[in-house]
């Protein structure tokens, strides 16, 4: 079904010996999808009749992790190459009181399991050794018609896990299929149940959307049926903004979630000053301190490089050696896409970027604090100031060696005679 790689030798090798060893076993879920619509998996998972017990008997308690065995799931580990495969018992699940996990796990067939998965393009089985599929819920016809359907009754499968009701859009916009219409129905019905999910599997969901090149059709989904402003209620519910929004996400070609969070968030959010209300969202959504920083500081300097020619070289400098500068400029520059405006600002930087060497761009400082110390200064809150000054000075190209930064500091008479 497709070319072979490391993890896929792995996957097969498991699936052998568990066969081998007298027991059921198959590629399950994702993979199987994947390898169906002709996509490479990023990861093999397999379902077996073994239980956790066996499997980690059969593989060996050193090279095998039970991170899951209480919902009948071992991590199989293999070499660097081969990485981790996940194998699950084929399973049935008792009801969900807390909407995330189930009460109890019951061993079961293969079709009791694909009874209990989410949808049904991912409750398929394949048998690599016979290269057979199983599939018990028309999950191969939902492909072939790009249909997102829920297994059985779609409300139950939401009411199991309220994730569900995100991670059906995003496979939609993933693949760019449509939602079945009782699946949507339920989804839009149970849209507000969806706060009983923890925030940081929201941010996980939230993270794979925004990442994907349709980001913009994942967004419009969770608009359409109200997830949206129930998991950001701050939003505007203007439909001009929301235009406005997806048209710059869909221009968006730098695969960054910090770039399309801040531009989804400062594109809907009307708020005049809005840093205050984006950093509360972000550690609502409990994001990194990296991802909360990196967003932040696009909001800040969404304008600051509007008019760069303008700018004191130090500031423009500054602007563009920080690390986060490739997806200012990206932002920039897909404005100006989408609002069919020639790129002024963001040729400027580029060519001044692809102009000028690093050592003028972000040369080494002409003072330290111990060159003050040396110069006869006492350390104190002023040294900051001096040494901003000295910096700007050099940034802007004034000065280019230490002695000029201390004959500078000699004309402000900051320092003794």
């Amino acid at each position: 079904m497709h070319p072979n790689s490391p993890q896929r030798d792995f996957a097969l090798q498991i699936v052998h010996q568990l066969t081998q060893a007298g027991f059921l076993a198959y590629w399950a879920g994702g993979c199987v999808r994947d390898l169906l619509l002709g996509i490479t998996p990023s990861d093999y998972d397999v379902a077996t009749t073994a239980t956790p017990e066996q499997v980690q008997q059969l593989f060996g308690y050193k090279k095998t992790l039970a991170v899951g065995a209480s919902f009948g799931v071992i991590v199989v580990i293999g070499n660097k190459q081969a990485g981790q495969v996940e194998v699950a018992t084929f399973r049935k699940e008792g009801t969900y009181t807390d909407g995330r996990r189930p009460d109890q796990v019951d061993y079961c067939n293969p079709q009791q399991d694909a009874l209990r998965r989410d949808f049904t393009i991912n409750a398929m089985f394949y048998d690599p050794l016979s290269e057979t599929l199983h599939d018990f819920v028309g999950g191969q016809q939902d492909l072939a018609i790009g249909l997102i359907r829920a297994v059985g009754i779609p409300a139950d499968r939401m009411a199991e896990d309220k994730l569900r009701m995100l991670r059906a859009i995003r496979f939609a916009a993933r693949f760019d299929f449509q939602i079945e219409s009782l699946t949507r129905s339920a989804i839009e019905t149970m849209a507000d149940q969806l706060t009983v999910v923890s925030w940081e599997r929201i941010a996980d969901e939230f993270r794979k959307m925004l990442r994907h090149p349709h980001r913009s059709k994942a967004i419009e989904l969770s608009w359409q049926t109200g997830l949206l402003s129930v998991i950001i209620p701050e939003i505007s519910r203007n439909t001009n903004r929301l235009q406005q929004t997806l048209a710059l996400l869909a221009a968006q070609r730098h695969p960054s979630f910090e770039l399309a969070m801040a531009i989804l968030l400062n594109t809907l959010i009307e708020d005049p000053n809005p840093l205050p209300v984006i950093k509360s969202i972000c550690h609502r959504f409990k994001l990194s301190n990296d991802e909360t920083h990196s967003i932040l500081w696009l909001t800040e300097h969404r304008h600051s490089l509007s008019a760069p020619e303008s700018l004191p070289l130090y500031r423009l400098k500054r602007l563009l050696i920080n690390p986060l500068a490739p997806l200012l400029l990206n932002w920039i520059q897909l404005t100006d896409e989408v609002h069919h405006q020639p790129p002024v600002a963001y040729l400027f930087c580029e060519t001044y970027l692809r102009n000028t060497p690093l050592d003028r761009l972000d040369p080494p400082p002409l003072l330290t604090g111990n060159d003050l110390k040396q110069l006869g200064l006492t350390p104190g809150k002023q040294f900051s100031h001096i040494l901003e000054f000295i910096r700007q000075h050099q940034l802007n190209e004034t000065i280019d060696t230490r002695q000029a930064a201390i004959d500078l500091l000699h004309q402000q008479n900051w320092l003794p005679s």
